[in-house]
Formats: structure tokens, C-alpha cells, sequence
């Protein structure tokens, strides 16, 4: 046996027709990512040259089976971006049965796997076959390449489903893992047998390898019948079934033997003599000629002929042997054949699973890289988030740990006042009182600063000038208002200008405001300087100091001034304490020796922890499970979990280290502070401690007084800053509103001066219509015939008589006869049964108002018409005209009036006087006439106009005729004064035309000229 190897059985690999690669997934990487499939020109030809190489693999070496696992590893990185099915990428992928070489297409990719991954079973198989297992490199890779190639077969049966070939069906799938394994307990028996073992191990081996060649002989007689295998197969696993049941019973009966059960013995060696006889008949029926689909080797059978017969010859011998030693020496009975226990089974072959087939090498350098990385899934890439997620909780939570321990320590240390309060217990603090750097460092940066003076004397100049702009603004706008304002009250409405105070409101908000912001300055201006006052000699001595490099001096002297001894720190009274030693315990030199060693370790174990933290940083940082995420897709599928967890366990080392460096902190700090509570206890430390303590709290009031004069300063140039900040934006604000304001004002005052030369025009054109006016009046007093054929006298009192001859009669004179007269009569003009028009009033003043500038007090109908014709403003016209008069200046609205007399009272504060037509300027109307109060005053005086009649005269009664209310004067209406105010529709029609049905007046109406008495 030693010299001839058994032959082993390797199965065929699947073989394929070519298929292009290239052409669908440009297709597919256009459609679904949106890219340009160009750019992927290499990668899909890669691919495509891979399935290329992977068609000529070897079958019976290493590199075969990785350019296979390569390529098989590349289409579970392409199922993670391409979906290769029928509907999706459709690629028909066509592979040859194994065994019967019929074709079979899919358009699957799990197809294309399954059969790759047969292949590389297949591959494996013929590798171990092919091995040279006298040598012990050669024994080794045939024992694990049948345990890989059956590992490959389970993996088929346990992930494809429905095989579309037979030879990739779950049976003749079983079939071949149970020849794998079998054939790989043989190859460790042969091992076992060459190193000699002992024959009860084995013997069970043996039985394992009789067991497992047995179930392949079931599957093999199947597949046989089917016309799967080749018969060749069958004889090949039966030759081997009885083989390995009479090694079995060989190696167990020699055991026997050694253990004095010679009677079992000799039973055993007679079965195994049964199985030898059958599997040497078998090998001898072989085929002498081997067919060339069963991949046997042509001298299979008479190897097996030869291996059976000597291993039969070996029995036989054997047998001979022990039944002459028993028959002459032991005399034991042979027992019957099914009284034989049965061989214990050792199993030593295993399918090994695909994740182990590669363990310990590399299989990322044999899959090589993700040939299109540069397509990330968005699956693996939300994947590799929640991971970085994990391993961010893991860092916060490490950190975290770290920190608090760090605080802890800081704590207990300062708590213990350590490491400083050492040197006062060593005597270390014996030299002069040292400035702090804190100290120095505050004096230098006042050194060279300039006084606070020149800056808050800057404040209060910017203050002054923009307060004095705003001053000045306010100033301009009173006094355009005060002008304004003035020009109204003595022109009235003719002075339009629009009032100030509604135009100028968001500028004096504006100053008002920012004369607020100016206080509020101010204030904070004043607690600025409060402070500089405050603290300016604290400042000058800084400053000198940090100048001159005399901050010591200045400390020193501080020092000196909180109680501590002049140019010395508290010392030891009597000597040192090093020097002391107790006559029993330990010395006050050897605890301070402890603490500092407790003090060192804990500092190391600092460090120690923050190197940790920091290389568990950068291993986190590094690490990268996107190609364990890609390959394991699949198999990970809602369990990112577990995944995650496992992958987070090789940082478990750090976070060990970090927590056990915590454990022995806590530790050593309680053993120091143990033992410095009782060094302090010690009679000699603490009357030093108690010095120290005392400097320590001077120091400590020297570094609080200065530190807040350093803040002081600090917060005085921010202050000062932000306040020159706040003046200057304030300035240019403030500036902008002045010339807003000079703006205004100016535009007012253009405004005004054209206002007011139309006004003045107006006026110049109103003395000429006023003559005009004064001049038709005289005429209607004159006693005198008019050649003038009209029927109706100027002054409207002259009727018609009998005869058809005009009388120029004046009215009754007297307003009660009028009065009596109109209730009597039939009036066929009526105001008031007339449809009413609405006033529309201008505003006037009156003249009281143009004269004396006082408010205008309403009048009755007949005091205003008095009024407007300028009756009133004279009082010597008054007294010498006769108490009749009046009955000149009678109207058809005011004998109306008296019918229904007026009430004053009717109007309410804000009710227009009688004779206003608008209640605000018209808007197509911006410059309006001058009332006639105000126009009278500027013509010639009315005194002058009656200088020609005598004092008192009276003129001559009505001769007899109709009642003047009979008179028709609805012709009259739109050149004569009608409705309270008089001639308001005469000054609306000569401005602006016919304004409505009775208020046109004609072309050649003597009365037009009086529109310019407005």
C-alpha cells in the first residue's frame, strides 16, 4: 500500500459558449445611473476579458481555481449594481452538462455562479486526484482540496435552488460531496497508515471511510441508472466501499489481538477476508480501458486489481496466524459474525466552507479590485453610514471616558493642592517672591499704551457735534414750519402749500431718536469713564512697569503690601524638614518621596491613556468595511446589527486598556490621598502648611486685585472702541439727516416763492375787477333812465309796470317789508324747493383774519354778504350810510333766508363757513382766487365810490306794480349772486366753465369780472 496510491475520482467541468459583456451594461449605466458609459469602456471590457480567461482555466492547478474564484468574485460585486435577469440586463448565459454535455440557457446570473462555482469544485477535485501524496506538501493539498470541493458542492446545494441541468441538481450534487469527503478520509488514512498509528485509530478511520464511500456507491448506482455517471464511477466506489470495511476489520482485529481477544480477532479477520475477496473481485471485472468522460486514469483498474489482491494475500496470512496460535496456545472460541460489535467511525474530512477556503491568504489580492468601484450601491453606501455611526458612538463614548477620568484626577489633585503644595513641604519655595508670568505678561501689554484722556476727550467732541447738528436740523424745520405757517394766516386758502408738520413727522422722529441713542451714549460714556477714574493709577503703575521691565518690583511691592515677609516667601522656622526625622515611622522625606511617585504614576497613566485614545482614534478613522459590506450583502440582509457588532470587536483591545488605565487610577488616588493625609497630620508639616496657606491667599488677592485691573482695561479700550464705532456711524447718519433736512427746507422755500408770486398776480389782477365792480354798483344807484332796453335793473329792483315802460325802482327798503312782501307773494324762483347744490366752500378767513389774523366768527347770510363786499371791514362807511342802505344789497337767497331763518348754530366747529365752496383746495384747482375780503383791501377804498352822493340820502320809494318776488330770475341765475354764500357760482363758472344746470354764466354777462375778486 505504502508504494502504490490509490486512484481518486475528479469531476468534469461545466463548459460555456462566449457572451458579450460589454453591450448591456453600457446600455443599463446610460439608463439607470445617468452616466456616460464611456467612461466605463475598461471595466466592461475587464469583465468581458476575465469570462474570457476563466473559460481556458487549468483543472488541475492553483491558479485555475483562483482565475475562477476571481471571476466568480467580480459577478457578486457586479449583482450588487447590475440587475442581471430577464427584465432588467438580459444576457443569455449558456453552459454544457458536466456529465451528459447538454446545453442549458438562462438569462440569471445565479446561474452563471452555480456553474461557476461547480467549477470550481471541479477544479479542486482534480487538483487533490492529481497530487502526489508520497510526499507530505502533495498529501496535504489533496486532503483540503477534497474538503474544499465538497465545501464548493454544499455551497450549490445550499444557495441555488431549482438547478436547470442535472448536473447541478441537489442529488447528483450530494452524490459528489460524498465522494469528495470520502476520498478525503482515505487520503488522511493513507497518512495515518505511513506514520505508523495505532491500529485502534485506524481502524476508525477505516470505518468512517467505509461509511461515506458506501453512501456514494447509493448515489453513484442512481446517477448511473439515469445515465449521469459513468459506470466506471459505480465499481470504482464499491471496490473502495469493501476495501476500506476490510481495512476496518483488519486494523480492529490486529487491536483485538493485542488486547487477548484472539477468538474476536480471528471472526474479525475472517469478514475482512469477505470484503477483500469482493473488492478483488470487482477490481479484476475493471475495464481494461477507461472511458474518457469518467477523467480516471487508464491504469485504474489494474492499480485496484493489484491494491486489492495484496491487501487479500495480507489477511489471509494473518488469519493463518492467529488461528494456529490460538488453536495451540489460547484456545478461545471464534464467535459468530453478527456478534461482532461495530468499528467506532472517526470522521477527519469536513467540507470546508467557502468563507475558510481562503483562510489565511489574502482574497482580496485574488479577487482583486471592485472592478466598478467607482459605482457605489446606494444600499452598501447607507450601510457603511450607520457603521460610521457606530463608530462614532464607540469614539464619543471612549472619549468621554477619558475626559472624565482626566477630570477626576484634575479634581483630586486640586482638591489635595498637589503637586505645588510639595514645595513648600520641601523647603522649595526659599527663593525671592517671583512675578507670575500672568503679571508680567498684563504689564507688558500695557506698556506703550496711550492715556484714555485724548480718546474720551474725542467722545465728547463727536457728541457735541452731532448734537449740534441735530440742533441745527430741528432748527431749520421750526423755522420752515414757523414761515409756512405765517404765509397761511395771511393768505388763507390761497396759500396752498401743504403743511409741514405731516412732511417733516419721520424726519423730527428721526432727530428725536437719535437724540435718544446720543443720551443713552452719553450714559455709557460716563460708566466708561467712572471706571477709567476708577482704576487710572493701577493703570499708570502697570504701565510704567511693563515700560521699564520693573513688573517684579511692582509684584513684589503688591506682595509686600497684602502682609507677605519683604523679598521672601514663608520658610521653615527651624531648618528644613528633610532635615527632621521621627524616632519612629517613617521620615517627612520619605512621604514626600511616596506622593511623588504616586504623583508620577498617575501622570503616566494620563499619558498612557491618551495614547490609547489616540491610536483608537486613527484606527477608527481607517477603517473601512465597505468591501466586507459588498461582499456580504446578501448574507447580511437585515442584520447590519450583528454585523456591525462583530466588526466593532477588534477595537475591544483599546477600550480594555483605556478602562483598565481608569481602574488603576482610581486606585492610586485613593492610596495618595491616604497618603498625604498623613503626611499634613504630621506635627512638623503643618505649621509649613499653614505658612504656605497664608501666601497662597495673599498671592492669590495680589493676582485677583490685578487681574481685574488687566479686565478693567480690557473692557475699557472695548468700550472706548465700539463707543468711536457707534460716533462715527452716528456722525455720518446725523450728516445725511442734516442735508435730508437742508433738502427740504430749500425745496420748501422754492415752493413758497412761486406760491406766492402767483398770489401776488392774482391780487393785481383782483383791484382791476374790483374797479370794475365798484363801478357797476354806482351804476345801479343812479336815479338817472337807462337807455338799456333790459327789463331788469342791475341792482335787480326795477319791474315791469302796465304800459310795457321800465321803472327803475330800488327794492323795498327795508328787510321787513322784504320780508312781508316774500310771504305774501308767489316767488317763482325758490332755493329751497329748488334741487339742491351742494356747496362745495373754499376756505377763506375773512377779513378780519386777512386784517387782524384772529379766527373768523360765522355769520348770517346777509352779514356775510356784507362782508364780502368789503361793508364790513369799514366802519366810517357804516355810520354814514343811512339805515336803509341795506335793502341795496338784498338777494333772492337772502330773501329765502329770512323766510327760514338762519341758525348758526347748524354748523359744527368743522363745518365750512357760508360763503366756502370747497372744503379743501380742488385738485385740478392748486392756486385759487383771493376771497373779496381780502381783495377789497388791496383795491381802492369803498368810501371813495360814494363820494358823489350826499350824507343820509334815501332813495325814492317803488312806484306801483307786482311784488318784486313775482320777478322771473331763473335767467339771472348763473350771473347772479345766488345761495348764502353769493356769487359762488359766478367765480366756479368763470374759472372752470359751466360746472352743473344753473351755475353756467353766458359770455357776455356783465357780472364775469367779479370771479377776480376771489
Amino acid at each position: 500500500m505504502a508504494t502504490q496510491l490509490a486512484p481518486m475520482i475528479s469531476a468534469p467541468l461545466k463548459q460555456t459558449n462566449e457572451i458579450d459583456w460589454i453591450s448591456p451594461l453600457k446600455s443599463y449605466i446610460r439608463a439607470t445611473y445617468g452616466d456616460d458609459p464611456e467612461r466605463y469602456s475598461e471595466e466592461c471590457a475587464t469583465l468581458h476579458r476575465l469570462r474570457q480567461d476563466m473559460r481556458g482555466a487549468g483543472k488541475d492547478s492553483a491558479a485555475g481555481r483562483d482565475l475562477l474564484y476571481r471571476y466568480y468574485g467580480q459577478l457578486e460585486l457586479l449583482d450588487l449594481r447590475f440587475p442581471i435577469d430577464e427584465n432588467h440586463i438580459k444576457i443569455s448565459f449558456t453552459w454544457f452538462d458536466a456529465f451528459t454535455h447538454k446545453p442549458t440557457s438562462q438569462y440569471s446570473l445565479a446561474y452563471e455562479k452555480a456553474s461557476i462555482i461547480f467549477n470550481i469544485s471541479a477544479v479542486l477535485s482534480c487538483n487533490a486526484a492529481h497530487q502526489n501524496r508520497h510526499e507530505d506538501a502533495g498529501l496535504k493539498t489533496a486532503y483540503h482540496s477534497f474538503q474544499a470541493s465538497a465545501g464548493m458542492f454544499t455551497y450549490i446545494n445550499e444557495n441555488f435552488l431549482h438547478a436547470p441541468s442535472m448536473d447541478l441538481s441537489r442529488e447528483t450534487v450530494k452524490t459528489l460531496i460524498a465522494i469528495m469527503l470520502a476520498q478525503g478520509q482515505e487520503v488522511f488514512l493513507e497518512k495515518q497508515i505511513a506514520d505508523g498509528k495505532k491500529v485502534g485509530l485506524l481502524a476508525k478511520l477505516s470505518s468512517q471511510a467505509a461509511f461515506l464511500y458506501t453512501q456514494a456507491t447509493e448515489g453513484v448506482q442512481e446517477n448511473v441508472t439515469k445515465a449521469i455517471f459513468e459506470k466506471v464511477w459505480l465499481l470504482v466506489c464499491q471496490i473502495k466501499a469493501n476495501y476500506m470495511a476490510s481495512l476496518a476489520q483488519y486494523y480492529q482485529a490486529l487491536a483485538d489481538n493485542d488486547a487477548n481477544s484472539h477468538g474476536v480477532a480471528i471472526c474479525r479477520l475472517q469478514l475482512a477476508e469477505v470484503h477483500a475477496r469482493d473488492a478483488n473481485r470487482i477490481a479484476n471485472a475493471f475495464p481494461s480501458t477507461v472511458p474518457t468522460n469518467s477523467y480516471l486514469a487508464a491504469d485504474t483498474g489494474p492499480v485496484l486489481a493489484d491494491m486489492t489482491k495484496r491487501h487479500l494475500a495480507n489477511i489471509q496470512e494473518r488469519l493463518v496466524e492467529f488461528q494456529k496460535d490460538n488453536d495451540f496456545i489460547y484456545h478461545q472460541g471464534v464467535p459468530n459474525e453478527a456478534s461482532l460489535t461495530a468499528i467506532p467511525k472517526l470522521p477527519a474530512a469536513k467540507a470546508i466552507p467557502v468563507s475558510e477556503l481562503y483562510q489565511g491568504q489574502d482574497i482580496q489580492r485574488i479577487i482583486g479590485p471592485d472592478i466598478f468601484q467607482k459605482i457605489v450601491p446606494m444600499a452598501v453606501t447607507e450601510s457603511a453610514s450607520l457603521y460610521d455611526e457606530e463608530k462614532a458612538k464607540l469614539i464619543r463614548a471612549e472619549s468621554e471616558r477619558v475626559e472624565i477620568a482626566n477630570d477626576e484626577m484634575a479634581a483630586s489633585l486640586d482638591y489635595l493642592k498637589l503637586p505645588d503644595s510639595l514645595n513648600i513641604l520641601k523647603g522649595g519655595m526659599d527663593q525671592e517672591m517671583m512675578v507670575d508670568d500672568d503679571f508680567r505678561k498684563w504689564c507688558e501689554e500695557l506698556a506703550g499704551h496711550a492715556p484714555f484722556t485724548a480718546a474720551f476727550n474725542q467722545l465728547n467732541t463727536d457728541k457735541s457735534e452731532i448734537s449740534s447738528m441735530l440742533d441745527a436740523s430741528m432748527k431749520q424745520l421750526d423755522m420752515e414750519e414757523s414761515v409756512c405757517e405765517k404765509m397761511r394766516s395771511k393768505y388763507g386758502v390761497d396759500w396752498t402749500q401743504q403743511p409741514s408738520s405731516r412732511l417733516t413727522a419721520t424726519l423730527r422722529s428721526d432727530i428725536r431718536n437719535y437724540r435718544g441713542a446720543i443720551e443713552e451714549a452719553g450714559t455709557s460714556d460716563a460708566q466708561l469713564y467712572s471706571t477709567f477714574r476708577q482704576f487710572e493709577s493701577d493703570f499708570d503703575e502697570m504701565r510704567s512697569a511693563g515700560e521699564t521691565d520693573e513688573a517684579d518690583v511692582l509684584y513684589q511691592r503688591a506682595m509686600i503690601k497684602a502682609g507677605a515677609t519683604k523679598g521672601k516667601s514663608p520658610r521653615p522656622a527651624e531648618g528644613n524638614l528633610l532635615d527632621e526625622d521621627f524616632i519612629d515611622g517613617p521620615t517627612v522625606a520619605e512621604q514626600i518621596s511616596n506622593v511623588e511617585e504616586l504623583l508620577r504614576k498617575l501622570n503616566l497613566i494620563k499619558r498612557e491613556r491618551a495614547q490609547v485614545l489616540k491610536d483608537l482614534k486613527e484606527k477608527v478613522h481607517s477603517d473601512d468595511i465597505s468591501n466586507v459590506l459588498i461582499l456580504n450583502k446578501k448574507a447580511i440582509a437585515n442584520q447590519e446589527s450583528q454585523l456591525f457588532k462583530a466588526e466593532l470587536e477588534k477595537f475591544r483591545p483599546h477600550q480594555n486598556r483605556i478602562l483598565q488605565a481608569n481602574h488603576k487610577q482610581a486606585s492610586l488616588l485613593k492610596e495618595l490621598t491616604r497618603t498625604y493625609s498623613d503626611l499634613l497630620k504630621d506635627k512638623r508639616v503643618r505649621s509649613e502648611q499653614n505658612k504656605y496657606e497664608a501666601f497662597s491667599r495673599q498671592r492669590n488677592s495680589v493676582m485677583t486685585r490685578y487681574r481685574r485691573v488687566y479686565q478693567s482695561f480690557n473692557d475699557l479700550i472695548a468700550g472706548l472702541m465700539r463707543a468711536q464705532g457707534f460716533y462715527s456711524e452716528m456722525k455720518e447718519t446725523v450728516s445725511s439727516l442734516h442735508k435730508n433736512v437742508d433738502t427740504f427746507v430749500n425745496n420748501r422755500r422754492s415752493e413758497g416763492g412761486q406760491l406766492l408770486t402767483k398770489i401776488e398776480q392774482n391780487k393785481s389782477q383782483g383791484a382791476d375787477h374790483e374797479q370794475q365792480r365798484l363801478k357797476d354798483l354806482m351804476e345801479r344807484m343812479s336815479m338817472e333812465p337807462r337807455p338799456s332796453g333790459s327789463p331788469v335793473s342791475s341792482g335787480g329792483g326795477g319791474v315791469v309796470t302796465a304800459a310795457g315802460k321800465k321803472q327803475n325802482r330800488p327794492p323795498p327798503l327795508s328787510s321787513s317789508s322784504m320780508v312781508g312782501s316774500g310771504g305774501s307773494g308767489q316767488m317763482q324762483y325758490n332755493p329751497a324747493a329748488s334741487p339742491p347744490v351742494t356747496p362745495r366752500y373754499p376756505m377763506t378767513t375773512g377779513g378780519g383774519q386777512a386784517q387782524g389774523g384772529q379766527q373768523q366768527q360765522y355769520m348770517s347770510p346777509q352779514q356775510s354778504f356784507k362782508a364780502a363786499n368789503g361793508f364790513q371791514s369799514h366802519p366810517s362807511l357804516q355810520q354814514q350810510q343811512p339805515p336803509r342802505r341795506d335793502s341795496y344789497n338784498q338777494t333772492p337767497s337772502q330773501i329765502q333766508a329770512q323766510n327760514q331763518p338762519y341758525n348758526p348754530n347748524q354748523y359744527g366747529p368743522v363745518s365750512p363757513p357760508a360763503h366756502q365752496q370747497f372744503f379743501s383746495p380742488p385738485p385740478n384747482q392748486p392756486h385759487q382766487p383771493q376771497p373779496w375780503g381780502q381783495s377789497y383791501q388791496s383795491s381802492t377804498p369803498q368810501p371813495q365810490a360814494y363820494a358823489g352822493l350826499p350824507q343820509g340820502y334815501v332813495p325814492p320809494p317803488p312806484p306801483p306794480g307786482p311784488p318784486p318776488q313775482q320777478v322771473d330770475y331763473s335767467q339771472f341765475v348763473g350771473s347772479y349772486p345766488s345761495g348764502p354764500g353769493g356769487y359762488a357760482s359766478v367765480q366756479r363758472g368763470s374759472h372752470h366753465g359751466v360746472q352743473g344746470g344753473g351755475q353756467g354764466g353766458g359770455g357776455g354777462d356783465p357780472w364775469a369780472g367779479l370771479s377776480g375778486w376771489r
